[in-house]
């Protein structure tokens, strides 16, 4: 099985995927080595850590769910890479108890966040886990997108809850605990002793665009692809982006 993404799903992951790519290739200039030791927290079923590991790295995955890793198993020996990819239980509060301290050269933080009740010491023990050259790449929830996403659906007052409410949450239902400014997650990296290295917005236009149109107009999602991409780096976009990545440099 392929662990190319499909069209539609390439449309969430592009952006992080170049990103990171470039990192781990600038991590393996740095150490002089080919195959680099990378540490996916929360990496569930292998959506970023199965493609790192037919780079040649070696990753461990760390998941509160057996499910996942489970999953995770399969999908790593379907891709021919059961040798570099490493299931573990647990998650990043608790990282220590199953992970070695300073161990790693890069290390993943996706999709964490908004879920942990302490953030800080998620990006702290994230941190510690690292070389000291290493390098955090750290994906989570951006409030703007919540707001515009809720206002555009025509529900007005929990576009509004979401822009004032302290975790940026539009209401009781919401399925996400906690959202971040791009500030706010810069803060948490610097706060932790990291070098902020870039900051990206993530679906920017990807979940307001009408599904239809990205599945039936010819060379769309190449094009909405590129528009992100282009998107991604300027500030003014960090603001409505539906996720924020942040990458993170530890310098010796």
């Amino acid at each position: 099985m392929s662990d190319q993404p499909r069209p539609r799903a390439s449309l969430r992951t592009a952006v992080v995927w170049e990103v990171l790519k470039d990192a781990l290739d600038r991590q393996v200039k740095a150490a002089g080595r080919d195959a680099l030791d990378v540490l996916d927290t929360g990496g569930g079923t292998g959506n970023f850590a199965v493609p790192v590991a037919r780079l040649g790295h070696r990753v461990t995955v760390v998941d509160p769910s057996p499910n996942a890793l489970f999953a995770l198993e399969r999908r790593a020996a379907e891709a021919g890479v059961a040798d570099r990819v490493r299931g573990v239980q647990g998650d990043i509060l608790g990282l220590f108890d199953v992970v070695e301290r300073g161990g790693f050269d890069a290390v993943l933080c996706h999709g964490v966040l908004e879920y942990v009740d302490e953030p800080a010491e998620g990006v702290r023990n994230a941190v510690a886990a690292l070389r000291p050259s290493g390098a955090l790449s750290l994906l989570a929830a951006g409030v703007g997108g919540a707001v515009l996403a809720r206002a555009l659906a025509g529900h007005f007052t929990e576009a509004r809850q979401a822009l004032t409410d302290p975790a940026g949450r539009w209401g009781e239902g919401d399925p996400v605990p906690r959202r971040f400014t791009a500030e706010q997650l810069s803060e948490l990296v610097s706060g932790a002793g990291l070098e902020v290295g870039a900051v990206h917005g993530v679906r920017v236009f990807a979940d307001l665009v009408p599904g239809v149109l990205v599945d039936t107009e010819p060379g769309a999602v190449d094009a909405l692809l590129k528009l992100e991409a282009a998107a991604a780096e300027l500030p003014a976009f960090h603001s409505v982006a539906t996720q924020l990545h942040v990458l993170g440099d530890r310098r010796p």
